[in-house]
């Protein structure tokens, strides 16, 4: 049978799929509108799948601070080229996804999959857009954040995003908790403070600095005690509160907080970053 360019362009506003793959969908579901977005979606389904084993290295991270202030979300949506992760359609189907996660307060991955969205989930648009872009597309990280004070930043290249919470509200807090945000995007400390950090990477760093010590020609009776130092020197170039703050550097960010108010601290912070 016949199929009108009316009929294809319809298909192709209602699916975004292209004018030829509409065309061809509508041909062998006989015209059968409903029919045809099936086909479309199995399209989409078995490009995703053929797709499973590649890698996701660009995309874009978009965040969401509620109207409180006082809790954030943090996304990436991720794609094989820098090509399509730049497209608008691409960037405002990540933001389309935030949405759906903080109206569904999904706190997981798979729950985002799960959601609702736009007569079906999110996994199943997101198998949709494989199909019609050829690449594999995926939801690659999900972070939560609350305080009293929840402050986001993005980095001009939409690569790179930030929340930070902190335990204070106010206008004097909201610049601070901006310049702290770019200091995680710059510094990308690994904990809050040297009680947050990973026991793993505490033994690790003692190694590493016993090994050093050991390959100077130190002592053994020394070794022990040069590592700790070193691991002194990890926590302060590595630890939030320990850094020096880029912006002043007279000052590590724990002073700076406290000289904006008193008490003033990071309570959580989340970063995000592709490639």
């Amino acid at each position: 049978m016949a199929i009108t360019a009316q009929e294809v362009n319809k298909l192709r506003q209602k699916t975004g799929a292209g004018m030829m793959d509409c065309k061809k969908a509508l041909t062998e579901a006989g015209g059968d509108f409903e029919k045809a977005i099936d086909i479309l979606r199995k399209k989409g389904q078995k490009v995703s799948a053929s797709r499973a084993d590649r890698e996701t290295k660009e995309g874009v991270v978009a965040t969401h601070v509620s109207a409180d202030g006082k809790t954030g979300t943090l996304i990436s949506l991720t794609c094989e080229t820098d090509f399509v992760a730049k497209n608008d359609e691409f960037v405002n189907f990540a933001n389309s996804i935030l949405d759906a996660t903080v109206k569904g307060n999904a706190d997981s991955i798979d729950a985002v999959m799960a959601l609702p969205f736009e007569g079906s989930t999110v996994g199943e648009k997101i198998t949709e857009m494989t199909g019609k872009i050829g690449e594999k597309i995926e939801v690659s990280h999900l972070e939560k954040v609350s305080g009293e004070a929840v402050e986001p930043y993005i980095h001009s290249n939409g690569k790179l995003g930030v929340l930070v919470a902190l335990n204070q509200s106010g206008d004097a807090v909201t610049e601070a908790g901006k310049d702290v945000a770019m200091q995680i995007a710059a510094m990308n400390p690994v904990a809050i403070d040297k009680d947050g950090v990973d026991s793993t990477v505490v033994e690790r760093e003692i190694e590493v600095g016993k090994d050093q010590a050991r390959q100077e020609g130190k002592p053994e009776a020394m070794l022990e005690k040069i590592a700790l130092g070193k691991l002194n020197k990890f926590y302060k170039e590595n630890t939030l509160l320990s850094q020096t703050f880029v912006k002043d550097p007279g000052k590590t960010i724990a002073q700076y907080l406290e000289s904006v108010n008193k008490g003033l601290t990071v309570v959580d912070f989340k970063r995000i970053s592709i490639g």
